[in-house]
C-alpha cells in the first residue's frame, strides 16, 4: 500500500520560511502527481501547488502562492517538497499532501489542472505564521 507521511511545519514569524515535506513509502505507481493542499477551519481545503513524477517534472501553483512557494520532488527518495518563503500570516493553515496515480508519462499533468481526485494523503501538518 502506497503510504504519504509529512514532516516539516511549525511557527514563523512573517517574512520567514519553512519547508514541508511529503515521503512516499510502499508501492508507488509508476507515474503520479502529488499536490499540497491547505485547510483553515471553516473553509474548505485549497489546491496550492502541483507537481508531478512525469520526465517534466511539471509544477504549478495557486495564485495565493505563486512566487513565494516552490515544489521540488527527490525522485530517488519517492519525496517531494514545498518551500515556502515569504511567509504571510494568512498563510497560517493545516498543510497536506495528496496524491494521485497518473496513467502515462503524462507532460504537462499538473499545469492542466485537471487532476483533483487526489486519494492517497499526508496525516496534515501544522504551519502558523505569526510575530
Amino acid at each position: 500500500q502506497w503510504q504519504l507521511a509529512q514532516s516539516g511545519g511549525g511557527l514563523a514569524q512573517p517574512g520567514g520560511s519553512l519547508r514541508l515535506s511529503c515521503a512516499a513509502s510502499g508501492s508507488a505507481p509508476s507515474y503520479y502527481a502529488i499536490a499540497w493542499f491547505r485547510q483553515v477551519p471553516g473553509k474548505e481545503r485549497e489546491k496550492i501547488a502541483c507537481i508531478s513524477s512525469s520526465s517534466d517534472g511539471d509544477t504549478s501553483y495557486g495564485d495565493s502562492v505563486k512566487g513565494r512557494f516552490t515544489a521540488s520532488r527527490d525522485v530517488a527518495k519517492g519525496t517531494v517538497y514545498l518551500q515556502m518563503t515569504s511567509l504571510k500570516p494568512e498563510d497560517t493553515a493545516v498543510y497536506y499532501c495528496g496524491a494521485v496515480e497518473i496513467p502515462t508519462d503524462a507532460l504537462g499533468i499538473c499545469s492542466l489542472g485537471i487532476l483533483n481526485d487526489f486519494n492517497y494523503w499526508g496525516q496534515g501538518v501544522q504551519v502558523t505564521v505569526s510575530s
